[in-house]
């Protein structure tokens, strides 16, 4: 029955949308053709043909799209660098796949394809009532059934590939019981700690025996090379801070762009169906039309009981139950144009038809109608000022750049130039030839500590050159002091030296007593060694890894057993080992009844055969990442931060 305006505007364009285009999402509407515009730059190689930037850049904007169509805050995750290099490795993923079915001939033929799309229930939302795909719902996304067609038939193709591995893992009960029980085996244990700091009043070295370990261990003392510096950054947000906008400026451009502040007019209707498909004869659709007629009279008798009417005359069975309400719909959201033209033009609160379809006849009402007004300018106006500024931004840069470049060099002498220049912030740090863990900005780049370093700039002290130390940020820095790479005296580390000595000390003495205890344990394992605790892998309990570990690993077979476990710096422990539990069941699971974590272990373990069999696809098919692609991965996830 016709359950394609209700269910095409929504739950089938979402069906589409989620069971079919997502495979295809990083191909878009033409298919999987390369584009071979000239200049194009390869970020990958597969089967020895490129993979272009355009390519890639163009999959993730169609992610991106899908993800704002789901709210601004969804579509934030997708900026990323390691978001945009994921959708790189679907499209490689995409492109082994088609490459492998084509290479099998596991393409569908046509016949083939259409008994596949008749039996396979997961489609049957895509069918009109004459059981044939629906062009209006296809038109709505820009698609023909010959594009769904092939489309359809890469799915089909594709998923043969993989089906294979993906259906046959078999994960032996042995297997598993030892997999699971890796991580989730619980074990009781005793464990006994010796902790170095109990033996810290035994020892006090003397100063011989500091000097001798301090001439021993020089190089624990040596500072590396060092450079305190100054710099400035020119970037996006140091060129904006001088932009001024007047209210007149920003009126204008909301006025010329009014449309992108107006929220799309969306419009609530009902419905009562008469059916009458195409394939009705004359008489048949004269009756319908009829029957729809005399219910708008009824209607616009009686336009409160309108949802009674239908859910007594309406033969949409989706709609007729709820009183023939269709929800809220933009334009280009429903399955019939002329149904939506009607529903568009039809004053709130009246009763309009009969409107004939590829379904029947319609008697329509609008119940509601949201959107279609713009937002105030006072409430857009910060937007359109960042959005404005971000542009002349833009525009500018190219003549900042090239002038911030300049003048660190022609006058090097100075920061004090660029700063006043360029309205910028002088800062200062202490630097080494290589970027501190965690650096950030300007001190993560090599390029620019190795311009501190440089023998000109050391000497002479001058201005390093213009770097970029990020996509649309230059830097440049000035030597204030140089310190060599030295050894610091035995009087500015006397303590450091002493609090070593005791650290090792102390800690041969921990596991002198530890290793004493273990021997006396296993003597007499009748002893005990504290409280008994339950570990496993997920109740580590804050042991260190190499306690957990010999917990673990002791051989159940010869319970009760101890370990000694030498910690280093944080001393010795003694752990025994007095029961092995089983597992711990998951919510749900009964005793003795069936395992719910083997049937999750078979899905992993089929899925890691799927992505391994996968890989050897890609080693075939000799998948290359050029190193342009991480680099343009890094730029316009930083681009997009910025605005650029």
């Amino acid at each position: 029955m016709f359950e394609s305006i209700r269910k095409h505007s929504r739950l089938t364009l979402g069906f589409l949308l989620l069971l079919i285009i997502p495979s295809f999402v990083v191909f878009g509407i033409e298919g999987y053709s390369r584009f071979n515009s000239p200049g194009a730059q390869a970020v990958a190689r597969v089967a020895g043909e490129n993979v272009t930037r355009a390519e890639w850049e163009q999959a993730h904007e169609r992610q991106l799209d899908r993800a704002r169509r789901q709210g601004p805050e969804a579509a934030e995750p997708l900026r990323t660098e390691a978001a945009r290099l994921e959708t790189l490795d679907s499209l490689l993923r995409e492109r082994v796949l088609l490459a492998a079915a084509n290479d099998r001939h596991l393409f569908p033929t046509v016949s083939r394809m259409a008994r596949l799309f008749d039996a396979d229930p997961q489609y049957a939302g895509l069918r009109g009532p004459d059981g044939k795909l629906s062009r209006d719902m296809l038109a709505s996304i820009g698609m023909t059934p010959e594009m769904f067609d092939q489309r359809l038939r890469q799915e089909y193709g594709m998923r043969q590939v993989l089906a294979g591995v993906a259906l046959s893992g078999v994960a032996p009960a042995s297997v598993a019981a030892q997999s699971l029980d890796a991580l989730l085996q619980r074990r009781e244990v005793q464990i006994q700690r010796f902790d170095p700091g109990a033996y810290r009043s035994k020892v006090n070295p003397t100063d011989a025996e500091l000097e001798a370990f301090y001439k021993a261990n020089e190089g624990l003392f040596r500072t590396p090379e060092q450079a305190q510096i100054e710099y400035v950054v020119l970037d996006a947000q140091a060129l904006s801070r001088g932009m001024a906008l007047g209210d007149d400026e920003l009126r204008k451009f909301y006025e010329a762009n009014l449309a992108r502040f107006t929220a799309p007019e969306e419009r609530r209707a009902s419905h009562i169906l008469i059916l009458a498909d195409a394939s009705a004869s004359a008489e048949q659709k004269a009756a319908a039309k009829a029957k729809a007629t005399q219910l708008l009279e009824q209607a616009r008798a009686n336009p409160k009981a309108f949802a009674e009417l239908a859910k007594k005359n309406s033969q949409d069975t989706a709609s007729a139950a709820v009183g023939g309400d269709l929800e809220f719909s933009r334009r280009g959201a429903m399955a019939s144009k002329a149904l939506e033209d009607a529903v568009f033009a039809l004053e709130p609160g009246k009763v309009g038809g009969p409107v004939e379809t590829e379904f029947g006849y319609h008697v329509i009402t609008v119940t509601a109608v949201r959107g279609g007004q713009a937002r105030p300018f006072e409430e857009a106006k910060a937007e359109i000022r960042d959005e404005l500024v971000k542009s002349k931004v833009a525009k500018e840069w190219p003549a900042a750049a090239e002038q911030f470049t300049n003048m660190a060099y022609e006058q090097s002498d100075s920061l004090k130039p660029l700063v006043d220049k360029f309205k910028l912030e002088k800062q200062t740090a202490t630097v080494t030839r290589a970027p501190a863990p965690g650096a950030t900005g300007a001190l993560a780049s090599a390029k620019l500590l190795a311009g501190v370093f440089s023998g000109e700039v050391l000497r002479d002290k001058r201005n390093t050159d213009a770097v970029e130390v990020g996509p649309n940020q230059l830097a440049a820095a000035r030597l204030v002091k140089h310190e060599p790479a030295r050894v610091l005296p035995l009087a500015e580390v006397r303590d450091a030296v002493r609090e070593r000595v005791i650290g090792e000390r102390t800690a041969v003495l921990a596991r002198q007593e530890g290793e004493a205890r273990l021997a006396a344990v296993r003597a007499d394992p009748a002893q005990t060694l504290g409280d008994t605790l339950t570990v496993s892998r997920l109740q580590a309990r804050v042991l260190p890894p190499a306690l957990l570990d010999a917990a673990l690993r002791a051989d159940p077979n010869r319970l009760p057993q101890v370990q000694g476990v030498d910690l280093g710096g944080a001393g010795y422990a003694v752990v025994k080992v007095t029961k092995v539990l089983p597992r711990e069941l998951p919510p749900g699971a009964t005793p003795g009844g069936p395992d719910p974590l083997r049937d999750q272990y078979a899905q992993a373990f089929a899925s890691a055969e799927t992505e391994a069999y996968l890989h050897a696809l890609k080693r075939r098919y000799k998948v290359e990442v050029k190193p342009e692609a991480r680099v343009a991965a890094a730029a316009a996830a930083a681009s997009s931060a910025t605005g650029f």
